[in-house]
C-alpha cells in the first residue's frame, strides 16, 4: 500500500563537468564563437559587468558594517553547530572566505551585503535587548524580562536555536524562557522553538507563545498543500547544495544561508492583532501587518526601550513580492502602507529599529530615514508597475521598464539583495491581472518541451541553435544565450553540448546577480545540469515535530491534494475517521474526482470507519508504521468494508521530492 506522505517542512542521468576537449584558457573566441569556458571562471563580460557595479556604488561606505558589528558580546567558538546524530547543521567557519575585495565571480554589491550577514555572535543592541545573528537565515532577538528571557523568532531549526540560547545564557547568565513570539508564519521564525522551550515546560509554567492573527492556519497551510513543490524550488533558491565560496554560495541576501537540522512547531497560546500586551513585565504594542511579507505577521513597539521591531516587513534589503520558491503574490500596496503606519506612529518615538533579519539601525533620524526608504521602495514598485500596465505594458515590458529609484546615494537597504525590481514588478502585475499578459498568442501556449522542439527546428536544428547561442555568449548576451541553450536541452535533455553551454550561461548570470536568491538559483541550475539532481534536493518528508502541531482539518486537506481519482475504481463512498485522543471526527467523501474532507462530520452510511488516536494516525501518514501493525497492536480499529479503506489509501500519491526543474 502506498502511504500518503505529509510534507512538513518549508524548506526545500548526470553529465560530466569536465572540459577535457577544450583548450586551456576557457572562453577564447574562434572566428565564430567561443570555446566552452572552464567551470568557475568569470568571463570578461561578467568581470566587466561586476566592475561597473563597483564603480557605480559607494561600496566603501562604512555605516552598514559599523551597525552589523556594533555591540558584539560573544561568539560561538566552535567551527560548527552539530546535531545529536553528528551531522553539521551550521558551518560557522564556512563563511570565513568573505574577506577583502570581491572577486570577478561575485557581484560586488552582493559581496558587501554577504560580508555583513556573515557577522555572527551575540549582540547587545540596547540595555536588556539582544540579538543572536549569523547562525541561521534569520535573527533571534532576546528581551530581558523581569524574570527571564523573552525569545522573538527562534530561528529555523531546534539545533541552531538551542546553540543560540546557550550562547545567551553562557554570556549573560542563565534565565528561564518566559515568553516566545513568532513575528510571522514562515518557518525560519518558528521552526527552532523546541530548541528554546518544550511543550511540557511551556504548559507547566504557562509560558505565553504569541503569534499574529491567522498564524496557525498560515504556518501550516502553505507548507502542507504546496510544500513538495516549494521545497524543491527552495533548494535552488537558497543554494543548499552549493559549496560555500567565491564560485558558489556567498549568502542569500536576506541572511547567510538556511540552517539544517530539525524544524518543529509549538502552536501559539494566543494570536494577537493590533493591541497591547505585557509579557514578563515588558510592554508590547503589536501592529497587525497581515498580508504584507507573510499572510500572518505583526510588528511591535517596546516603549520601555524606545525600540521598534519591524519583523520581516522592513529589513536591510528589498524583499520578495513573489519568492522564487513559489508562494502567493504579496500585496505591495498594503506593505508600503503598513510601514507608513509605524513611521507615523513610532518614527519619532524610536531610537532603535530592529528586524528579524540583518542588523539594527540606531538614532531617531536614521530610524525615520530607514522606514521612509523602505516604505518608498515598495510603493515605487507598486505604482510604477501599475502606471506602465495601465499604459498597455505587458508583464515583461512593465518589469523591463522599471529603473532603480533615487532614494539616496548611500541607501543600500532598498537594493535587490533578495527580491528584485524586475521579478517583483512581475509579481505586482500578477497580483492585479493574473499570469496572462493579455496577448492572445500567450493565452494557450504550447507546453515547454513541444515549444522548445519547434523553436530548435525553426532555427535549423540543435547544432545551429547551439551555434547561435555560442555567438550570443561571446557577446555577453547571456539572457538570449540561455533561451537558445534551454530550448536545446528541453528538446533533447541528453544533448551534452546544450547542457554544458546552458550550465556555463547560468553560471555567468549567477556570477553577475546582485540578488543572493537569483545567484543561488542560477548556480544550482548549472550544477544540476552538470552533475544531476543531488540527493536530498526535495522536501523534508516525515517531520514528526511539525506534524503533531498540524490541525487535523489541515492534515486532511493535504491528503486530498494527493488523491489520484484515476486510481479509484470503486463507486463513490464515504469514510469516517474518529480520533479518540482529540475527540475529533472527519468524514471523507471519496468520489470520482475528489476526496473531499468534512471536518466535524460523520456519515451514517460510511463504507468504513477508522478509530485511532491522532498520534497513531500521524505515524501511519509518516510511514513509521502500517495499518496492519496498528490494528494488531490495538491502536487502530476499522469497522465496515476494509476494501474501501484500503482503496482510499492506495489512491493517495506519494509526492515527488526530486523532480526536474532545470531540465524537462
Amino acid at each position: 500500500m502506498r502511504k500518503a506522505v505529509l510534507v512538513a517542512c518549508l524548506l526545500v542521468a548526470a553529465c560530466s563537468s569536465a572540459n577535457d576537449d577544450q583548450p586551456d584558457g576557457g572562453a577564447i573566441a574562434s572566428d565564430e564563437a567561443p570555446f566552452l569556458p572552464p567551470v568557475g571562471e568569470a568571463t570578461s563580460a561578467t568581470a566587466s559587468a561586476n566592475a561597473s557595479v563597483a564603480d557605480a556604488l559607494p561600496l566603501d561606505a562604512p555605516s552598514d558594517m559599523e551597525d552589523a558589528t556594533r555591540g558584539l558580546l560573544a561568539q560561538i567558538e566552535a567551527d560548527s553547530i552539530i546535531a545529536s546524530d553528528g551531522t553539521v547543521v551550521w558551518d560557522i567557519a564556512g563563511m570565513s572566505f568573505l574577506e577583502g575585495e570581491s572577486p570577478d565571480t561575485v557581484n560586488p554589491s552582493l559581496w558587501r551585503q554577504s560580508k555583513m550577514t556573515a557577522q555572527h555572535g551575540l549582540y547587545e543592541i540596547a540595555d536588556g535587548l539582544y540579538q543572536v545573528r549569523g547562525y541561521d537565515l534569520s535573527v533571534m532577538s532576546v528581551i530581558r524580562g523581569e524574570t527571564g528571557w523573552i525569545i522573538v523568532d527562534p530561528l529555523l531549526s531546534s539545533e541552531t536555536a538551542a546553540a543560540s540560547l546557550q550562547l545567551v545564557n553562557d554570556t549573560l547568565g542563565e534565565r528561564p524562557v518566559t515568553g516566545v513570539l513568532y513575528t510571522h508564519s514562515h518557518a525560519d521564525h518558528f521552526g527552532g522553538v523546541r530548541g528554546v522551550i518544550d511543550e511540557a515546560d511551556a504548559e507547566a509554567r504557562e509560558v505565553p507563545i504569541i503569534a499574529p492573527e491567522g498564524f496557525s492556519e498560515a504556518a501550516v497551510t502553505e507548507n502542507l498543500l504546496a510544500g513538495a513543490h516549494m521545497s524543491r524550488r527552495a533548494t535552488l533558491m537558497f543554494g543548499r547544495h552549493l559549496p560555500l565560496g567565491e564560485t558558489g554560495h556567498v549568502g542569500s541576501g536576506l541572511g547567510p544561508a538556511t540552517a539544517g537540522g530539525t524544524v518543529g512547531l509549538i502552536l501559539p497560546t494566543e494570536e494577537v492583532g493590533t493591541e497591547t500586551r505585557v509579557i514578563d513585565g515588558v510592554t508590547f504594542e503589536f501592529v497587525n501587518a497581515n498580508g504584507t511579507e507573510a499572510p500572518a505577521e505583526f510588528m511591535f513597539y517596546l516603549p520601555e526601550f524606545r525600540a521598534l521591531c519591524t519583523a520581516e516587513v522592513a529589513t536591510a534589503t528589498f524583499h520578495n513580492a513573489l519568492t522564487l520558491r513559489g508562494a502567493k503574490a504579496r500585496d505591495t500596496l498594503r506593505w508600503s502602507e503598513v510601514i507608513d503606519e509605524v513611521l507615523v506612529k513610532y518614527g519619532d518615538k524610536s531610537d532603535l529599529v530592529f528586524a528579524s533579519h540583518h542588523w539594527p539601525t540606531w538614532g531617531a533620524e536614521n530610524v525615520e530615514r530607514f522606514l521612509r526608504s523602505q516604505r518608498d521602495i515598495y510603493r515605487y514598485a507598486h505604482d510604477q508597475t501599475l502606471r506602465r500596465a495601465n499604459g498597455g505594458a505587458t508583464i515583461v515590458e512593465a518589469a523591463e521598464a522599471l529603473v532603480e529609484p533615487d532614494l539616496g546615494e548611500d541607501v543600500f537597504d532598498t537594493r535587490g539583495y533578495y527580491g528584485t525590481l524586475n521579478h517583483n514588478a512581475k509579481a505586482i502585475y500578477q497580483f492585479y491581472f493574473g499570469w496572462w499578459d493579455g496577448v492572445p498568442a500567450n493565452y494557450h501556449t504550447l507546453p515547454p518541451v513541444e515549444r522548445a522542439s519547434r523553436m530548435v527546428e525553426a532555427v535549423g536544428g540543435a547544432e545551429e541553435a547551439i551555434n547561435k547561442g555560442r555567438a550570443a555568449f561571446a557577446e555577453g548576451d547571456y539572457r538570449w544565450a540561455a533561451e537558445l541553450f534551454n530550448a536545446v536541452v528541453f528538446d533533447d535533455p541528453d544533448n551534452r553540448d546544450g547542457r554544458q553551454w546552458l550550465a556555463s550561461t547560468y553560471e555567468q548570470l549567477g556570477f553577475q546577480a546582485e540578488s543572493g536568491a537569483w545567484r543561488s538559483y542560477y548556480l544550482t541550475g548549472a550544477k544540476e545540469l552538470r552533475d544531476g539532481i543531488p540527493e536530498g534536493a526535495g522536501a523534508n518528508l516525515g517531520n514528526e515535530d511539525f506534524l503533531k502541531a498540524v490541525p487535523t482539518e489541515a492534515l486532511f486537506n493535504a491528503l486530498a491534494v494527493r488523491y489520484l481519482p484515476e486510481e479509484m475504481e470503486r463507486e463513490p463512498y464515504t469514510l469516517n475517521f474518529r480520533f479518540t485522543d482529540t475527540e475529533e471526527d472527519i468524514m471523507v467523501d471519496v468520489g470520482k474526482a475528489t476526496a473531499f474532507p468534512r471536518y466535524g462530520a460523520r456519515s451514517d452510511d460510511a463504507a468504513a470507519t477508522f478509530e485511532t488516536t491522532r498520534e497513531s494516525f500521524n505515524d501511519l501518514i509518516l510511514g513509521k508504521t502500517g495499518a496492519a501493525r496498528l490494528a494488531l497492536s490495538g491502536r487502530l480499529k476499522v469497522t465496515g468494508d476494509r476494501g474501501a479503506a484500503s482503496a482510499f489509501f492506495d489512491a493517495l500519491e506519494q509526492p515527488a521530492t526530486d523532480f526536474n526543474v532545470v531540465t524537462p
